[in-house]
């Protein structure tokens, strides 16, 4: 455990959770938000931009290349210096623990001359990066990085970038966004092809500033062309609530007896909502509620009641649609009747941590019988509360700390984390928040 540290516990709060909340914005689409602003001309506003750890670097980063960047009580405003128009950077680039910003910035870097140093924290650190700069490289970018292809990554923009043509081997929506980005500042039409259906947020704010995006369905994927060098033009975001950061009180709620939650404003995108239809396959009482379109995409309020759980079995080309939240499809699985199958989940191995085993080690520190086939993992429910008691290594991995401290609030035990200090980077406040739909008689459940 290094020496800044937030060990925390989680237990069973003496009240059902109760109450209308707001997650925090999407970080998926905060970070395009910003960075597609800086490629337009023009003043963007952004409202609801999550105000994470990740998306702050990506706003320094976009500021390094010479975007004026703004907060105001109104939101946050972006004047862009359009497509092609970045400066090199006098510093190194930061990106803390966020692959998402720096696979994007890859490909925004690769197609801009110049040259430019990204890094990130210990745990970006290990993630690979050979997945985006191996193609990036066609368009006359080079690259030089640690071995494994690792950060920290010195990137040479093309001075003359060459549009791209690439199969993407694995679904990936950061790679086809990488992909996309170095298309923007390349003559000609750049095309990525996916194997399956990946979250489409990059294609959704290309076509919203004013680029030439096409879709075609081939077999179980897509084909995404995209016309080079357009002259994209300032357009206002609202950021939805984030499904990922939602799925936590969820899945608190569906496992607290006696709980009702009420989420306004959740993104409701069909290439993010995997988790929703497998709790709804499991059983759970989720009701959604004043459906709309905001900013392209669509968002809705969400009614999650209390109820009883059963296994499923998950398919893996539904994988794409929830790879960040298979924890707590893990943890909602360990209270429900029978066993779920949760299959295809080699993405997890190369996330902030290796989540397919720190999850089967979080579940089985607690008590709960699973197996990993392979790919697949198995998590054999009882029907009841999960035993708890056990001391969750995180791995500083946000998504299992707060997926270790949900299942905490329904174990019979207590469940303790090593680690709670990175929760923020994407869900500013999440402890405090979950101790208030406690309210009164709950006491704080999650304490250090």
């Amino acid at each position: 455990m290094n020496s800044a540290a937030k060990p925390l516990s989680a237990s069973r709060p003496g009240a059902p959770l109760a109450g209308t909340l707001q997650v925090p914005g999407d970080k998926s689409i905060s970070h395009r938000a910003l960075m597609f602003g800086a490629l337009a001309l023009g003043e963007t506003r952004i409202a609801g931009l999550l105000e994470g750890e990740d998306v702050l670097r990506t706003a320094a980063a976009m500021r390094a290349l010479g975007a004026e960047i703004t907060q105001g009580p109104a939101g946050w405003t972006v004047i862009g210096r359009g497509v092609g128009g970045l400066r090199e950077p006098e510093d190194v680039l930061d990106m803390g623990n966020s692959g998402t910003a720096a696979r994007l910035l890859a490909g925004i870097l690769a197609s801009s001359p110049g040259f430019a140093v990204m890094t990130g924290d210990a745990s970006l650190r290990r993630r690979p990066m050979r997945r985006v700069t191996e193609p990036l490289s066609a368009c006359g970018a080079r690259f030089e990085s640690r071995s494994g292809g690792r950060l920290p990554l010195a990137i040479h923009g093309a001075p003359d970038a060459l549009p791209l043509d690439y199969r993407l081997p694995v679904a990936s929506a950061q790679v086809k966004s990488a992909i996309l980005l170095c298309g923007l500042n390349a003559p000609g039409i750049t095309r990525v092809i996916e194997p399956a259906a990946t979250r489409d947020h990059s294609e959704n704010m290309l076509r919203h500033f004013g680029a030439e995006v096409a879709v075609a369905i081939e077999g179980a994927g897509r084909v995404i062309t995209l016309r080079g060098q357009p002259e994209l033009m300032a357009a206002d975001v609202a950021v939805p609530g984030d499904p990922s950061s939602a799925a936590f009180p969820i899945v608190a709620a569906l496992l607290v007896p006696g709980s009702a939650l009420r989420l306004e404003g959740i993104g409701l995108n069909p290439l993010r909502t995997g988790l929703f239809t497998c709790l709804r396959e499991m059983g759970a009482d989720i009701t959604v509620m004043n459906e709309r379109l905001e900013g392209g995409e669509p968002v809705g309020d969400l009614l999650v009641r209390h109820g009883t759980l059963r296994g499923i079995d998950v398919p893996a080309e539904r994988a794409p649609s929830m790879i960040d939240e298979f924890p707590i499809l893990a943890v909602a699985a360990s209270f429900a009747q029978g066993t779920t199958r949760m299959r295809g989940l080699h993405e997890l191995r190369v996330k902030e941590s290796d989540r397919l085993a720190a999850t089967a080690a979080m579940l089985a520190a607690n008590g709960v019988r699973l197996e990993i086939d392979g790919d697949d993992l198995l998590v054999h429910g009882t029907g009841r509360p999960a035993a708890g008691g056990g001391l969750v290594e995180t791995h500083m991995d946000h998504r299992l700390a707060m997926s270790a401290m949900v299942l905490g609030l329904g174990a019979d035990q207590k469940v303790r984390i090593d680690d709670a200090s990175f929760i923020d980077t994407s869900f500013p406040g999440f402890v405090a928040l979950m101790n208030g739909l406690a309210g009164n008689g709950g006491g704080s459940p999650l304490a250090a």
